[in-house]
């Protein structure tokens, strides 16, 4: 490349000499060849981050994104982290083997089929869905098993050029730290593409080392729902309430339909347009039902025209859960994600009595994370059950409730706010399937015994365990050095240059900040949660009660905020709480003058 510093000269050589895939590197060689020496820098002189979330990023080609090169790297320093942990004095009846499987996304085959041949070449046994599969499935699989790892290549509800490489360590949650680090420590140790790593599997086909695990684990998966989340099969088998269900271009239809037989529930109408894998989301901007009306119009469409009232619908890789209803006046309400915790916790709890009615409730427990509603809080202290708070993420609530099981505690439900749900512990992680399954339930005994709608119902919890009103969204922040900024500047609003104590007309009576490790709540100033510097996120406790959480997220380029303010009075609550949004937004955020950019729907 003439005219290229001979540091980038050396990154396009190393490209060009590890990437075996054609489109990629021909991706390069036009950057080379153009003299485009800014992007070849910003491609190539930066990895990919490997996290607690695996990873995850656009797809193309250099070492910071997505494509066959780094997904092979990322497997093979995989490998040699499972084969150090295991090789001498695994646990107990743990198989060392790895479960892998994929959605339905471009290049999601291919990556999938990368993982699996580093594994099979280094004689590592691999459990490989065939087609597409819930993300779900892949941790249960780790789970029921008893595997080392899973693999489950999604980028979940991201836009169509992303792509992503989650993993689940043993008994099925992802991994946390410090589990995390020793991986991205042996990617980076492991760079160089073994020639053994392939797209082409046949050469395993005949080896006992490759092993379809459908379908005794998809048996096993719905025999569980069955057993332990289904209480009125009769009730549900004679249902004719007419139901719309959206797979969201993903991957749920055919588990769908069958947690639907599982629950002896009537089939859904399906949203044909959006009920098969589509890895281009035709129809959609966001492929993610929590983003409300312009996600989900194409189902508010067939349910108006088929005189539903009730409509269901997952994420593209079926591991998150979205429902709305149709009011009277015509309108549909969306549930958020702590409104249908809210409604889970309940439900739960009460079916979970009625078959236990000695169940000692302290033995009992519900988690959610910090940003998720305290409504979960009011119904477990009210009932006498545990209640447990962790970070934001799954990892957090998987994690803790296979330690709560350890300690002989039976966790009824973890849930965080962006509509994931795992209902008992099935598996570890957020389940959009045994959650589709469980609600529908709870919906049939609502309008067959109660005569009641959801919101009618969500009203009478309301009224028995408290109103919490709630407001979270987000703004697209696109530039992290712009994100570090904004939150560096509110730690610095105060008069002495440190956090201000005044947001608006309202008074804030202590912060938490989980970045730099600060929280007057507690005595010695140090926050119980863990701290993370390579994340942003303060919690502010105003004098009026509300709790407001600001963070940036770790998968997506979005500045996240949380709000909660408890009160007696529904519609009192809510304004107050708008205003105080309001002022947060305008004091703290400054979406002009940081050009953040809103949801499109707002």
């Amino acid at each position: 490349m003439q005219g290229a510093s001979e540091e980038t000269q050396q990154l396009v050589d190393q490209w060009m000499k590890w990437d075996f895939n054609e489109r990629t590197r021909n991706e390069i060689k036009e950057l080379a060849d153009a003299g485009n020496e800014d992007e070849l820098n910003a491609r190539l002189s930066t990895r990919i981050k490997f996290g607690t979330a695996g990873l995850r990023g656009r797809m193309q080609a250099g070492s910071a994104f997505m494509n066959h090169l780094t997904v092979t790297q990322a497997s093979q320093g995989l490998v040699k982290v499972i084969q150090k942990e295991f090789n001498e004095n695994p646990p107990s009846g743990l198989r060392k083997a790895v479960c892998i499987g994929r959605d339905g996304r471009h290049n999601s085959e291919d990556f999938a089929k990368l993982a699996a041949s580093a594994f099979l070449s280094s004689g590592i046994p691999v459990y490989f869905f065939e087609g597409v599969v819930p993300t779900p499935l892949v941790a249960f699989c780790v789970k029921h098993l008893n595997l080392a790892a899973g693999v489950m290549v999604t980028a979940s509800h991201n836009p169509k050029d992303d792509n992503g490489y989650k993993v689940y360590w043993q008994k099925g949650s992802q991994i946390v730290s410090p589990i995390d680090a020793q991986i991205a420590e042996s990617i980076n140790n492991n760079l160089e593409p073994w020639k053994e790593v392939s797209t082409d599997l046949s050469s395993f086909e005949e080896s006992d080392l490759l092993k379809n695990p459908l379908p005794e684990v998809a048996n096993a998966y719905y025999a569980e729902i069955r057993d332990r989340l289904c209480f009125h099969p009769q009730l549900n088998a004679n249902s004719k309430n007419k139901i719309v269900y959206t797979a969201m271009h993903g991957v749920g239809k055919e588990w769908i339909r069958r947690v639907m037989e599982t629950f002896q529930h009537s089939p859904c109408i399906e949203v044909e347009q959006q009920i098969d894998p589509d890895p281009d989301f035709s129809t959609v901007s966001f492929p993610n039902p929590e983003e409300g009306k312009g996600a989900l119009k194409l189902a508010i469409d067939k349910a108006n025209s088929e005189g539903a009232n009730l409509i269901i619908a997952n994420d593209p890789d079926a591991d998150r859960f979205a429902a709305a209803e149709k009011l009277p006046s015509g309108e549909w309400k969306i549930f958020t994600g702590n409104e249908l915790g809210t409604l889970f916790a309940h439900w739960i709890w009460t079916s979970y009595k009625s078959v236990h009615p000695n169940v000692d409730p302290s033995k009992c427990c519900f988690i959610n994370t910090t940003v998720s509603s305290k409504m979960m809080k009011a119904i477990a202290d009210k009932e006498g059950i545990e209640y447990n708070e962790t970070l934001t993420g799954f990892k957090w609530l998987g994690s803790l409730a296979q330690q709560r099981i350890k300690e002989g505690i039976t966790p009824l439900l973890c849930y965080e706010e962006a509509i994931g749900f795992l209902l008992r512990d099935i598996c570890f992680d957020k389940d959009g399937v045994s959650a589709l399954g469980t609600f529908v339930e709870m919906y049939n005994y609502l309008q067959e015994k109660l005569s009641r709608t959801i919101v009618e119902h969500l009203d009478e919890i309301y009224k028995e365990y408290g109103y919490f009103a709630t407001n979270n969204r987000y703004f697209f922040c696109y530039d992290p050095k712009k994100m570090e900024k904004i939150f560096n500047r509110i730690r610095s609003l105060g008069n002495d240059g440190g956090y201000s104590y005044q947001c608006g007309d309202f008074k804030i009576k202590s912060i938490r900040d989980l970045t730099v490790g600060y929280d007057d709540n507690q005595e010695d100033k140090k926050p119980i949660l863990p701290v993370s510097s390579s994340s942003q996120m303060i919690t502010f406790y105003f004098e009026n009660g509300a709790v407001i959480t600001l963070r940036g997220s770790g998968t997506e380029p979005k500045l996240k905020y949380y709000c909660e303010l408890a009160g007696t009075d529904k519609e009192k609550t809510t304004e107050e709480l708008n205003n105080l949004v309001a002022a947060v937004i305008k004091e703290y955020l400054q979406p002009e003058e940081n050009d953040l950019e809103p949801p499109s729907d707002d």
